[in-house]
This record gives structure tokens, sequence and C-alpha cells, in this order.
């Protein structure tokens, strides 16, 4: 009775001349045979610290070379990450600070041209079309439709 040791947790084990014929017999069980196929690493976690199980695929295609255990952890990593001037559509920010001007102001919220009062609809208008003037008489309410108008169409006198 031929005893062979297994390649992967070194176990004495029986295996059938016929198996050791056709290179067979290598592994005493499945569950080692089904580790001896596997390819890859072990990596952490960039976010959580976690190990998680990696293919060469994985290991190959990381553009950022950092490697994660679920969706939510790479996208906390993505938020931290890409914010501010780092993101691609990033414009120069503070275009929430218009509003907030022209909220406290006392303005009423109605687009000065058509008198459309649904705050859902309305921007806010840089009269001299320069964003980084925010002097109060610069500033108004327009809706997204008479805003489009008088950016893209000139004024008939």
């Amino acid at each position: 009775m031929p005893q062979t040791k297994c390649k992967i947790c070194g176990q004495d084990f029986y295996a059938k001349p016929n198996w050791l014929k056709k290179g067979w017999g290598k592994y005493c069980s499945k569950g080692c045979q089904y580790k001896a196929q596997l390819k890859g690493k072990l990596k952490p976690c960039s976010v959580c610290g976690q190990e998680t199980w990696k293919t060469p695929h994985d290991l190959g295609n990381s553009k950022s070379g950092k490697f994660f255990c679920s969706k939510s952890c790479q996208t906390i990593w993505r938020n931290q990450t890409f914010v501010g001037p780092k993101h691609a559509l990033w414009k120069g920010g503070a275009h929430q600070e218009y509003r907030k001007i022209l909220t406290k102001s006392g303005l009423p919220a109605k687009c000065s041209i058509c008198g459309l009062s649904d705050k859902r609809v309305l921007a806010v208008h840089h009269k001299d079309r320069k964003r980084s003037n925010n002097d109060i008489s610069n500033l108004e309410w327009l809706c997204f439709n008479c805003h489009f108008l008088t950016h893209h169409y000139p004024k008939i006198e």
C-alpha cells in the first residue's frame, strides 16, 4: 500500500498505484487540491486592512496599486482621494456660495425675467458674467430657461 505525502499539508495518505502512474495522488483531499490550483496573493485592504485574495488578473489591473476587500472600502478611498481640485470634474468650486449670498440678501427667490418662484429651478446669474464677482449688485435669480436664453441669445431691442 503506497503511502504518499500531500504536497500542501504534508499529511500521509493512501494513493492507489494506478493514480500514481497517471500523475495523480498528490493531494490528500479536494480541499488541498483546490489550494494547489489557486494562483494569486493575499493582499491587505488599503482602507480597513482586512486580508483579501487577489488573482493575478486583479494584481495586474490595479492602476493605483491599492487593493480593497469590497466596493464600500473602495468608495471610501475614492471619496477621500478625489475631492476638490483633485476631482476630474472640478470647476473651481464655491458655486454654492452664489446661492448663499442671494438667500441671505433678502432678495425674493423668483426669476427676475419671468417671475417664476419655484426654488427647484432657480439659478444664480452673474450680470457681468464674471463668476469671481460675487457682489450682491452683480447677482440675480433666473430660472434655468431664462438663464439659458440669457447666455445663448443676445437681447433683442
